[in-house]
C-alpha cells in the first residue's frame, strides 16, 4: 500500500517570470524525498492552460521548452478534503494531498493561485492570499512597512491613467538622480530601469507600464545588497544573511540579465561579511517584515545596507527562486538545512496550517 504524500508541483504560469519558475520547479522535483513524497507535475503554459507533464525540460537556446505531456488540458476541482484533476469534463481522478506552487510573479505569487487553492480545499506551500497579495504589490508592501517603522526607500506611485502627469522635473526634485522605475507587481527585476536623464526616463516609464498598470519610481540607495531567508508559520526562523555582488562592469544594477542570462553577472557571498550586531539585526528585521506582511511558510527579505550601516528593506519575495543557484535554498543550506529537508519542512508547514484552518467553524447556525 502506498502511504506516500502526493504532492502536486505547479509551475510555469502566465507571468514574465515563467522561465524562472520552470528552473525552480525542476530543482524542487529533483530534490523532493521520493521515499516520503509522490510528486505530480502540473505545468501552466503562458496562455494559462494546465497540463500534466512527466518531466521538466529547461528552455534551450532558442527559448523553446518541450515537456512530455500526459494530458493536453486539465482543471483543478475540489473533492472532499482533497482535490482532483479532470480532463475534458471526464474527471480522470489524480488526487493529491498538498500543492507546492513554484510560480513566480503574477497569477502565481500574487494571491491569485492561493485563493484558488483555498477554494479547492487543498493545503499549499507558502503564504496565503493576503500575504501573497501584499508581498507582490510593492506599493502596499512599502506603505505597511513604513507605517510599522521599518525603513524603506522613498518612492512615488503612479497608475496608468496618470501617464501624462508623470513629470521628470518633479520626480528629480523629490528623489534626485539617478532613480529607479519599476512595475508595482513584478519580480526578478522584470521591467525595472535605472534612470539618469530625461531620455532614459521616458523609455523607463514605457517599459514599466508594459508589465503593470501601476508603477513605482524609487530613490536609488547606494549600499550593499543583503538577503535573508525566513521559514515558518506562527514562529518563523531566519537564516544566516547572504550578500549579492553584482558585476558592475557589465551590469549597472541587479537586473534580470545579471540574474539569469549572464553566468558571471552576480556572485553570492554566504554568509555575508557582517559583524554579529548587524547579523542579529538583519534576522530580527527579516522576521518582523515577514510577520507584518502576514506571510507564512517561506519568504526571502531583501535589504540595502547603506554606508551608515542603516538597513533598508527593499522587498519581500513570498515564492523566492528555488533553483540550485538561488539565494533562498542556499541560505538555508549554509544554515544547516539541506534542499531535501527544506522542501520537507515547507510541505509539513503547509499541512499544519491547513489542519489548523480546518478546525475553524464555517457555519454560525447548527444544522
Amino acid at each position: 500500500m502506498n502511504n506516500k504524500i502526493k504532492v502536486a508541483i505547479i509551475f510555469g504560469g502566465k507571468s514574465a517570470e515563467h522561465e524562472v519558475s520552470v528552473q525552480s520547479a525542476k530543482t524542487v522535483f529533483d530534490y523532493i524525498n521520493r521515499k516520503k513524497y509522490d510528486p505530480v507535475l502540473i505545468q501552466i503554459d503562458k496562455m494559462g492552460h494546465w497540463q500534466f507533464v512527466e518531466h521538466i525540460a529547461l528552455f534551450n537556446n532558442s527559448k523553446k521548452q518541450i515537456n512530455k505531456k500526459v494530458d493536453q488540458t486539465c482543471v483543478l476541482v475540489p473533492q472532499g478534503s482533497g482535490s482532483v484533476i479532470g480532463k475534458d469534463g471526464l474527471f480522470q481522478k489524480r488526487a493529491f494531498d498538498v500543492v507546492f506552487p513554484v510560480l513566480h510573479g503574477t497569477y502565481g505569487e500574487d494571491g491569485t493561485m492561493q485563493g484558488f487553492l483555498k477554494l479547492a480545499n487543498v493545503p499549499f506551500v507558502g503564504a496565503s492570499v493576503l500575504g501573497s497579495a501584499i508581498g507582490m504589490d510593492k506599493d502596499i508592501m512599502k506603505r505597511l512597512l513604513k507605517a510599522a517603522g521599518i525603513l524603506v526607500a522613498d518612492f512615488l506611485v503612479f497608475n496608468s491613467y496618470e501617464k501624462n502627469k508623470i513629470y521628470f522635473n518633479n520626480v528629480v526634485k523629490k528623489l534626485k538622480l539617478p532613480f529607479f522605475v519599476k512595475p508595482a507587481n513584478s519580480g526578478s527585476s522584470v521591467g525595472i530601469s535605472k534612470v539618469h536623464d530625461r531620455k532614459e526616463f521616458i523609455e523607463a516609464i514605457k517599459q514599466a507600464f508594459y508589465f503593470d498598470n501601476k508603477i513605482l519610481i524609487e530613490e536609488c540607495i547606494v549600499g550593499r545588497e543583503i538577503e535573508c531567508a525566513v521559514l515558518g508559520n506562527e514562529n518563523p526562523e531566519a537564516s544566516i544573511p547572504g550578500e549579492i555582488l553584482t558585476n558592475l562592469k557589465n551590469h549597472e544594477f541587479y537586473s534580470y540579465q545579471a540574474k539569469y542570462i549572464d553566468e558571471n553577472g552576480v556572485s553570492l557571498v554566504i554568509p555575508a561579511h557582517l559583524n554579529k550586531v548587524l547579523i542579529k539585526k538583519v534576522k530580527y528585521l527579516a522576521i518582523k517584515t515577514f510577520k507584518i506582511l502576514n506571510c507564512e511558510g517561506m519568504a526571502r527579505v531583501d535589504f540595502f545596507l547603506d554606508n551608515k550601516n542603516k538597513l533598508i528593506v527593499n522587498e519581500i519575495n513570498t515564492i523566492p527562486g528555488f533553483t540550485k543557484f538561488s539565494m533562498y535554498p542556499k541560505l538555508w543550506e549554509q544554515s544547516g538545512l539541506s534542499y531535501e529537508n527544506l522542501i520537507d519542512k515547507l510541505i509539513q508547514l503547509a499541512i499544519e496550517r491547513f489542519e489548523k484552518e480546518s478546525r475553524l467553524k464555517t457555519s454560525y447556525i447548527n444544522v
